[in-house]
């Protein structure tokens, strides 16, 4: 057997040294300037770019076979400037076909290559011829076809403008190897690029390459990947006459805010988009995507149904969604009307660009909707974002106990909002809704309240100063908290001067209650304000002040004293204040003029001849005779002057 091996090592040792002894004499007596144009032929053949070498050419053979050319430009057949630029462009070749003196590249690397994509007005390219030939030359049946094996580039930099020049990208640091069809009809790219400040590592498989640089129907597999966002395609991909592809697209982002920002989109307000997952059939014609069986998720709320996004000229977005539960809550969040002391309205000035940035149609439907501290049930609503006016209409939710329908509508005007409100609260509990909407908690039982309020302000204060329409409220089996009238009629009604003691308890109960208000210019005039109880009525006049948050208005409390419900005793008050604790008192002249020992004393007042009355008043209270009156103040100055 040794022996054997040591014969059979002598051929096999023979073989490898004449196969040197080739290499190297192929080395020596290879034509340069042949290989260097055949391997030129062969790069205009696969690209369709012709080589504009300005810089120096490596020729090696052994140990590795391979031609290198130094500051290389490509540009196809038309252009001025070049559409490749290669700081080193190598091709690697073949070698049993090189030993036959056949130059054949088996796969090329480009180092720095900068690539510039410009496209006129009618959607080709400077990359046209290249695609062009790339299909001719790959198409079965085609002459002298030449293919690589794959083609690698290495730090390169991609610069993309349209013919108008509005729009520029630019992809850095590029790491791709393209796994070039020479076989098979497929195609392949993996690799890395920087994006906006992001690393994005994407890869895209094409089922049949031929088809898609023709514009036919071929199969489609794509994915990027970012810190910001994650990109899935799975389907397929058509471009004759526009862009047309179908098939299952997956997006996930950790902040939709963020990713926004990253793709160059403006983030509407400043609260929430943050976690958001989508998956959907989608269907692309041109600048139109449909999105069917969609299922999305944004800051925990989940929606299923169907959306639509056109970007042809101003981007729009139609969708019809369903969801068992949302919340709105981190969507206005920032949005304060009250400042932090709870008592002024908030100063700070509205960002209305959002209204500017997306065209919105969108219906929406939930079993439960989340907004700040309020609940609702069963919600359907809409939203119309269209030329910077926003209009939201609720169809019909339950809220407050009750059903609530309107409209709310928001206009830009430069840096100022023009706001429109128009709601119908359908027996509703008005503790909640007066307690959420107003900040007035003392308010209870059920009724219906009708608003139509429209004002213009860059502020919430603004909004306030500005406030005009009207506003009715129309309750039932209720109460006032805060104070019982009929105890403190019966009170006063006894004795007069007494004192209302702690009349700040207790509650007023009432069968019916009429609020009728008219706003102008933020104040709010009361036309019909009535209480309506089993003992007691009180009746309302006066005005209230929006943007200071205040009362300032008077009223007549009276018992019911007769079964047919005729006024007994009457007692006017005043309601003065802030709105969340307002100062409620009896009309002392009123109490004066009821009790027996002081209304003489109003009328003495008033005839000075009545000196007796008055006298005879005083000295009830003070149990004696009159002291002497002190000098009038005049007097006693002229007094000391003489002194």
């Amino acid at each position: 057997m040794a022996q054997g091996i040591r014969r059979l090592a002598m051929p096999v040792a023979a073989f490898f040294g004449v196969a040197l002894i080739g290499l190297i004499a192929t080395s020596w007596f290879l034509n340069r300037d042949a290989l260097q144009k055949a391997v030129e032929a062969q790069i205009r053949a696969v690209t369709g770019l012709d080589l504009v070498v300005k810089g120096k050419i490596d020729i090696s053979v052994f140990p590795a076979s391979y031609v290198s050319f130094h500051d290389v430009g490509l540009k196809g057949g038309g252009t001025s400037d070049p559409a490749l630029h290669v700081d080193v462009l190598t091709a690697n070749l073949r070698l049993v076909p090189l030993l036959l003196r056949r130059f054949e590249i088996s796969d090329v690397m480009m180092l720095r290559p900068a690539i510039h994509v410009v496209r006129d007005g009618n959607g080709e390219s400077n990359w046209t011829p290249f695609v062009e030939t790339i299909v001719r030359t790959m198409k079965p049946g085609a002459e002298n076809q030449v293919s690589f094996s794959e083609i690698r580039i290495q730090d390169g930099v991609l610069n993309y403008r349209d013919a108008g020049g509005e729009a520029t990208e630019k992809f850095a640091d590029i790491d791709l190897s393209l796994a070039w069809p020479s076989i098979s009809r497929s195609f392949a790219a993996t690799g890395q690029f920087d994006w906006r400040g992001e690393r994005v590592d994407g890869s895209i498989s094409a089922s049949d390459f031929v088809a898609l640089l023709s514009g036919d129907r071929s199969g489609l597999k794509a994915r990027l990947t970012s810190a910001p966002l994650k990109l899935a395609f799975d389907g397929n991909v058509a471009n004759r006459t526009s862009l047309m592809m179908e098939g299952t697209v997956t997006v996930d982002s950790l902040s939709l805010r963020n990713a926004l920002r990253w793709t160059g989109q403006p983030p509407p307000g400043s609260g929430g988009f943050g976690r958001f997952a989508l998956k959907a059939r989608a269907n692309v014609v041109g600048g139109s995507v449909a999105l069917t069986n969609v299922n999305v998720e944004l800051d925990g709320n989940v929606a299923e149904g169907v959306m639509t996004f056109n970007n042809s000229g101003r981007q729009t977005l139609q969708a019809t969604l369903a969801a068992g539960a949302l919340d709105f809550t981190p969507y206005i969040s920032t949005f304060r009307l009250l400042a932090s002391g709870q008592r002024d309205w908030n100063r700070q000035l509205f960002d209305l660009n959002a209204l500017s940035a997306t065209d919105l149609d969108m219906r929406l439907s939930a079993a439960k909707v989340t907004v700040g501290a309020t609940k609702l049930g069963r919600t359907a609503f809409g939203a119309n974002l269209r030329g910077g006016a926003l209009a939201l209409s609720i169809g019909e939710a339950q809220m407050y106990g009750g059903i609530v329908k309107g409209s709310f509508g928001v206009a830009r005007s430069d840096a100022v909002a023009d706001v429109k409100a128009q709601f119908q609260f359908n027996d509703v509990d008005l503790q909640a809704c007066a307690s959420e909407l107003f900040g007035i908690t003392k308010l209870s039982g059920r009724g219906n309240f009708n608003v139509s309020l429209v004002a213009s302000g860059a502020s919430p204060f603004g909004l306030a100063q500005s406030l005009d329409g009207t506003a009715m409220l129309t309750g039932h089996d209720g109460a006032i908290s805060g104070f019982n009238v009929e105890q403190l009629l019966k009170r006063l009604e006894r004795r007069p001067l007494s004192g209302g003691g702690n009349f700040r308890q207790g509650s007023t109960p009432y069968d019916n209650l009429t609020v009728a208000l008219k706003f102008a210019d933020g104040i709010a005039t009361a036309e019909d304000i009535r209480l309506e109880g089993p003992t007691a009525k009180l009746t309302l006049t006066g005005t209230a002040s929006v943007p200071s948050r205040e009362y300032d208005m008077k009223g007549v409390a009276s018992l019911i004293s007769a079964p047919s419900g005729a006024a007994g005793f009457e007692l006017p008050f005043v309601v003065q204040g802030p709105w969340d604790d307002p100062l409620i008192f009896p009309d002392p002249e009123s109490l004066i003029r009821r009790s027996p020992a002081t209304a003489p004393l109003l009328d003495a007042v008033k005839d000075r001849k009545a000196r007796d009355a008055v006298k005879s008043v005083i000295e009830r209270f003070t149990g004696g005779p009159l002291r002497p009156a002190a000098p009038d103040a005049p007097a006693a100055v002229e007094a000391g002057k003489t002194n």
